[in-house]
């Protein structure tokens, strides 16, 4: 057996509040919609990966979701434009990455990051 993909779910009433931080802010596509599920995406490809840890790194808690990007000063700006706080960062990280924290609509700590080259 082979795992193809991994999905994450996040429980929400609100919708339109999904869309306006994953599609209208992050620049997701939107995949799917049926009304009581709508799923964000980007038609690339991408390694499967589950991580498990017991802290966020830096003394920082665990996000929920991890979000890497290819302009993070952009995804800055669209983040603070929508006036979004920023919880941590953005921060040079010693493993090589370059990340900040927000917070989606649904409470969840969502990690913004790109790897530094």
């Amino acid at each position: 057996m082979k795992v193809l993909r991994i999905v994450a779910n996040i429980q929400a009433t609100d919708i339109m509040a999904a869309k306006r931080f994953y599609q209208d802010i992050l620049g997701l596509d939107l995949m799917m919609d049926l009304g009581w599920i709508t799923t964000f995406g980007a038609n690339t490809s991408m390694k499967v990966q589950l991580s498990v840890a017991s802290q966020g790194g830096s003394g920082t808690p665990v996000p929920d979701l991890s979000i890497e990007v290819d302009d993070l000063d952009g995804a800055l700006e669209a983040m603070s434009a929508a006036g979004i706080p920023i919880e941590y960062g953005p921060a040079d990280e010693p493993w090589g990455v370059r990340r900040f924290y927000v917070r989606d609509p649904f409470n969840r700590l969502v990690n913004i990051l790109v790897h530094k080259n």
